[in-house]
């Protein structure tokens, strides 16, 4: 081979996302796929015309590279609103190519080589390699137990010098599980008198059960002032293929976001912020949200009552952890796979998440489904 082509990896251990391995052996095996988190309804047909109507009235160039104007006023009241926080709309959001961008940019805006960054585990898969193909250093903590719950002593216990960013993710994907007012006040106090940059992936934040009542870091002061906050409209309203959504943080903060976002993407789909903007002025689509999930994951769990699985609801997001060591003695990466070959199931091993590939003999299922496919589904599970 050609030198020129036989060059050396800048991630030589990262490998194709679970999720996208397992939505392809659904796709070959013709199964159920409750693996990726996107929902197989439609979205609100208000906001698809509110898209269409945006076209025709010629937003269909470049936007200003920030975010369409109406679109950051409109995030800056509702995070006002909800979280009694205000963002300057000129100054301190930037609405970006879905919350996956915003996380990459806040990270290589910041992390140097040699920097160190906490990391939460189990974690979303782009978190680890964009700190590391910025030079940077993930520092592990796992969460405990099957319950998944911060061990703060810890976390504070791996900070050093070199600790530049710690990030955190609430509601919690792909446990379902959420950090409490608790959980955030111990965190506040860690960062107390340190320089450490707050990442707050927060793209289910619309998505919590229970009455319990999110806990974005922009209610905590002493969070706030140094957390960037990642927001997904596609999560929110089950258009995940718009790939839009936001990210917040102090001006300071947000100006070297900006210099990435610049050059990484440039700048948003125009017509679908033009519409983001108008449906942002009606709250209820946002604010029902939960009851909506929570009837669906009420549903899931429900359908699978008789089956030999065991489980704790989850508390957030619309994912829901099943254990299945009363079933069989398989990792949990071979039975996902066999769940698909032979059942027609597709779901998510949540081991690839942890520290050393923990297995707790738990996969992860999506319930953004319609009630028919639940069911299906729910059937095959309570068979096994």
């Amino acid at each position: 081979m050609k030198d020129f082509l036989n060059q050396s990896s800048k991630l030589p251990e990262n490998k194709t996302s679970i999720f996208s391995v397992m939505s392809k052996m659904a796709n070959q095996h013709k199964a159920i796929n409750l693996s990726q988190g996107f929902p197989n309804f439609e979205t609100d047909k208000k906001l698809k015309k509110l898209v269409t109507r945006a076209m025709k009235e010629g937003y269909n160039q470049y936007p200003p590279a920030l975010g369409v104007k109406e679109l950051r006023e409109e995030i800056s009241k509702k995070i006002k609103n909800l979280y009694n926080h205000t963002y300057d709309p000129e100054t301190e959001i930037c609405v970006t190519a879905g919350a996956t961008q915003a996380l990459y940019s806040a990270i290589t805006a910041f992390v140097l080589p040699g920097d160190e960054v906490i990391v939460l585990k189990p974690a979303y898969d782009s978190y680890e390699p964009t700190i590391r193909l910025n030079g940077g250093k993930p520092v592990l903590v796992q969460l405990k137990g099957e319950n998944y719950e911060a061990d703060w002593d810890e976390v504070r216990s791996k900070i050093s010098d070199r600790t530049k960013m710690l990030i955190i993710n609430t509601p919690h994907n792909p446990t379902g599980t959420v950090l409490s007012q608790e959980d955030m006040q111990k965190l506040e106090d860690i960062l107390k008198g340190t320089n450490i940059i707050l990442l707050s992936d927060e793209v289910y934040e619309h998505l919590i059960f229970d009455g319990l009542q999110h806990q974005s870091a922009a209610r905590f002061p002493g969070l706030a002032e140094r957390a960037i906050i990642c927001a997904s409209f596609g999560k929110t309203f089950h258009n995940t293929g718009w790939k839009t959504g936001y990210c917040v943080a102090p001006k300071p903060l947000m100006k070297e976001i900006w210099k990435v976002h610049e050059i990484t993407v440039f700048s948003v789909n125009h017509p679908m912020q033009k519409a983001y903007a108008e449906y942002l002025k009606t709250p209820e689509p946002y604010l029902e949200l939960s009851k909506f999930y929570q009837k669906k994951r009420d549903l899931f769990l429900n359908l699978i009552s008789s089956s030999r699985f065991k489980c704790k609801a989850s508390s957030g997001t619309y994912f829901q952890l099943l254990n299945y060591s009363d079933i069989t003695d398989e990792n949990d990466v071979e039975f996902a796979e066999r769940l698909v070959k032979e059942k027609g199931l597709a779901a998510i091993p949540v081991s690839v998440f942890n520290i050393n590939n923990k297995d707790h003999k738990q996969l992860r299922f999506c319930f953004a489904k319609t009630d028919e496919t639940l069911e299906k589904a729910a059937e095959i599970l309570c068979k096994l």
